[in-house]
């Protein structure tokens, strides 16, 4: 008996310890599981999975009904068959046509401007390098957003369509679909995240195989919005702010929530509808608007006034505001494109340190002493 104890005892003991030794010398396998790449913006997700990428775009329009998702796969790659009833895009693109100029600067930072193949209204493009294309003929003008020329994109067969919608309600996205054509709709406009917009930048560079490029800009953008940030950290918010003007017989002020509220909360000045709760712009009377901000220190203007003169001739009784009187007013939408476009309406959202930076100044002026404005104007 106490043979055969020893004897059990001797085996287990070498089952335990050849056992632990195989495992001392075995590799560890470690799963990585995707995740999703965008830190800031709330509508978009890119989840990079090995040869193909899922893209989610949330909340694309106000009150919208439902999302969209995207598999982006490139070349041979295997798609799961619990993701075949998603729209599939085959990337790298080759050719597209975008429908916001708020895109062109994406393509442009990632140089692929070349592969736009169409735009709708062609003259709303402000950039130097992507209007050389269109004078070229190498962008075609694909008609209005509300209207697009439907028979013209069938004979440009562009790989993507990228737009956007405004509603629930969008038959010319369905009609787009009906005719076979690939497309993606984006919302980089409902960010309201200065740095969320801008990392849209980061489906372009999923969409064209430039991953790494989208990252590495906006991860210096990240870097220059957070330096103009520190700047002002310790700043009073001391310049009392009116903003807008008039259009018809109301007044347009940005909510307190807005992207356009959040450059002026991050410059660290006092807007004074900073308390308005909401995105967008509330409408309100020029009374009440007067009243309100009659003594503001500064008036950042709407609209595409290049002088006093011209702002007081739109409607007289601005010059009722203190900011008129004491020549402190700014516009940032006064600079133009070649052939008409907004500057600012284009580059800004991809560039908010830019835009950090212009306000900054306007209300700091002496921490940006050698600093010349990217957008902003002031008026005289």
């Amino acid at each position: 008996m106490r043979h055969l104890f020893s004897k059990f005892i001797f085996i287990v003991s070498f089952f335990l310890l050849t056992g632990c030794k195989k495992n001392e010398n075995a590799e560890v396998v470690t799963t990585t599981i995707p995740q999703n790449s965008i830190e800031y913006a709330s509508g978009l997700s890119i989840v990079k999975h090995d040869g193909y990428s899922v893209v989610t775009v949330s909340n694309p329009w106000p009150e919208a009904n439902k999302n969209f998702t995207y598999i982006l796969k490139e070349k041979e790659a295997k798609v799961p068959d619990s993701l075949q009833d998603y729209t599939t895009i085959k990337v790298p693109l080759e050719s597209v046509v975008v429908t916001s100029t708020t895109n062109i600067p994406f393509l442009e930072m990632l140089d692929v401007e070349n592969k736009l193949t169409g735009f709708p209204h062609t003259d709303y493009i402000s950039s130097e390098k992507t209007r050389a294309l269109i004078d070229k003929g190498s962008v075609k003008n694909v008609g209005q957003n509300e209207k697009l020329n439907i028979e013209q994109l069938i004979d440009l067969a562009p790989d993507l369509i990228v737009t956007f919608g405004v509603d629930n309600n969008n038959p010319m996205l369905d009609n787009l679909k009906k005719s076979g054509l690939n497309v993606l709709i984006q919302a980089d406009w409902m960010e309201q995240s200065p740095l969320g917009k801008a990392e849209w930048i980061k489906l372009y560079g999923a969409l064209f195989g430039k991953e790494d490029k989208a990252k590495e800009l906006f991860d210096k953008i990240v870097t220059s919005y957070n330096q103009a940030l520190k700047l002002v950290a310790e700043k009073p918010a001391a310049s009392t702010v009116l903003y807008g003007s008039m259009y018809e017989d109301v007044w347009y002020v940005a909510k307190g929530n807005s992207w356009v509220a959040q450059f002026m909360k991050d410059a660290r000045s006092n807007y004074l509808w900073s308390d308005l709760k909401g995105t967008g712009s509330e409408g309100l009377s020029y009374e009440k608007v007067l009243d309100k901000a009659k003594a503001a220190n500064v008036w950042i203007v709407s609209g595409s006034f290049k002088t006093l003169e011209e702002l007081q001739k739109a409607n007289p009784h601005y010059s009722e505001f203190d900011a008129f009187k004491n020549k402190s007013v700014y516009c940032l939408e006064s600079k133009l494109g070649a052939t008409g476009g907004t500057i600012y309406y284009e580059l800004s959202p991809s560039r908010p340190d830019l835009v950090l930076k212009d306000y900054i100044k306007i209300f700091h002026p002496d921490l940006l002493p050698g600093y010349e404005f990217t957008f902003a104007l002031k008026l005289n």
